[in-house]
């Protein structure tokens, strides 16, 4: 009886990586602060400062509306050197396409008391391998989704400075696919694919922001809070292909409840007007990834069987670098660029291709256009992730699952705007 439920052990063992690995964060959230390389909390001059800097909507007049999405095209391969089938020695991502969106209301009351909403997904992404690959065992598909709606109020305090404050509501899922090679000494040893039927769960967060503004000079500050997700879900092992005499020997079914954390993640940045046409921004940010030390996971099988195990992961604080300009073309045309560095927390420890992760560099570009009450921003960004070397956790002998993850990604955003 034991046999089998170390079986299962190890699937949520790999489950409960790739949801972590899954969970970092997407910043492209408003298009003319895509193009700006992110670089946007000293400026956050348009609704979406729901999301960069709450305490930008204090300066937007009257009612404005917003929204967008970002296509995500995400690009990658796996160099396995040491794998003696040379079809496998490299491996590409399948692939796939993901779409976060996001919306955007804000009001001033008079001159200094704004309200807002906003409505995003930051943390997501997944992986997709072939079925058949050697790492099928660590992961084939992983999914993770986040829905954050943020109700926003900021001040005015004076004709210099302004703050802000916010609260989310969040609804986060996680899907998973693999296969499971499973033994039963003596008796039965096979492959069995398993899945992992969108596990979900909710949470509360806060962010805060400050923006100061003098002559040609801008200054901001922007906090969005830690939290954590409890997540329960359901898990199937297709026993189709066991043989019936063995197949009540391993659970089919079983839930399984499990507690991420999120970080909290300060940003501050600084922009300076150099002239009627031309801006440049500068921002940093620190990313408290170290939250994700280790978490514990709890499995209820059929059957009355259960089981506790506690991972680790170790990841390490983060810092990303922005820099950004906007020239303005005509008063109606706008041409923005910029360029990001994001480090990585992750270590190499605990790559897989569940969805492996490494230090990148970004390039953006972008414009935006206005035409009466009505505007609309549009903005590319290329991301070059450095070459990464894992043990892919170990799980194959003298080093055959050891391999290179060699990963790109393009996007692209857009976003309408209308003032009433």
């Amino acid at each position: 009886m034991k046999k089998k439920v170390s079986c299962l052990v190890l699937f949520i063992l790999v489950l409960s990586s790739s949801a972590f690995s899954s969970g970092f964060l997407i910043y492209e959230h408003g298009t003319a602060a895509m193009a700006l390389a992110g670089a946007f909390v000293s400026l956050a001059n348009d609704p979406s400062a729901i999301f960069y800097n709450p305490a930008g909507i204090a300066w937007l007049p009257g009612t404005r509306v917003s929204a967008g999405g970002t296509f995500i095209f995400p690009a990658g391969s796996l160099l396995l050197p040491n794998w003696p089938d040379p079809t496998f020695q490299k491996v590409y991502q399948l692939d796939q396409t993901f779409f976060p969106p996001h919306f955007y209301l804000t009001h001033r009351f008079g001159s200094r008391l704004a309200l807002g909403v906003g409505v995003f997904a930051p943390y997501g992404l997944g992986t997709a391998w072939p079925v058949n690959y050697p790492l099928k065992y660590i992961c084939t598909e992983t999914s993770m989704q986040t829905l954050f709606v943020n109700p926003t109020l900021a001040v005015k305090l004076n004709d210099n400075l302004s703050i802000g404050f916010g609260v989310s509501y969040i609804h986060s899922t996680l899907k998973l696919s693999l296969v499971r090679h499973i033994v039963i000494p003596e008796v039965w040893t096979g492959d069995v694919p398993a899945s992992l039927k969108k596990a979900s769960g909710e949470a509360v967060a806060f962010n805060a922001g400050l923006l100061y503004k003098k002559g040609n000079f801008s200054a901001g500050f922007n906090w969005r809070s830690n939290f954590t997700v409890d997540y329960s879900g359901d898990f199937v092992l297709d026993k189709s292909r066991v043989p019936d005499p063995i197949s009540p020997y391993i659970p089919g079914t079983g839930t399984v409840t499990t507690s991420f954390k999120h970080p909290n993640i300060f940003d501050l940045g600084f922009s300076y007007q150099l002239s009627p046409k031309f801006l440049v921004a500068v921002a940093g940010q620190y990313i408290t990834w170290k939250v994700y030390d280790s978490y514990e996971i709890n499995i209820d099988f059929e059957g009355g069987m259960s089981e506790q195990e506690v991972v680790e992961e170790n990841f390490k604080n983060s810092i990303l670098l922005r820099a950004a300009a906007q020239y303005l073309l005509h008063e109606n045309l706008a041409l923005r660029a910029g360029v990001v560095y994001d480090q990585t927390p992750q270590p190499v420890e605990t790559v897989d291709p569940a969805l492996p992760d490494a230090s990148r560099v970004a390039f953006t570009a972008g414009l935006g256009y206005t035409k009466g009450k009505f505007s609309v921003d549009v903005a590319y960004m290329f991301e070059i992730f450095q070459d990464r070397t894992s043990p892919n956790r170990n799980i194959y002998p003298m080093g055959l699952g050891s391999g290179t993850y060699q990963t790109s990604a393009q996007l692209l955003g857009f976003t309408l705007g209308y003032r009433f």
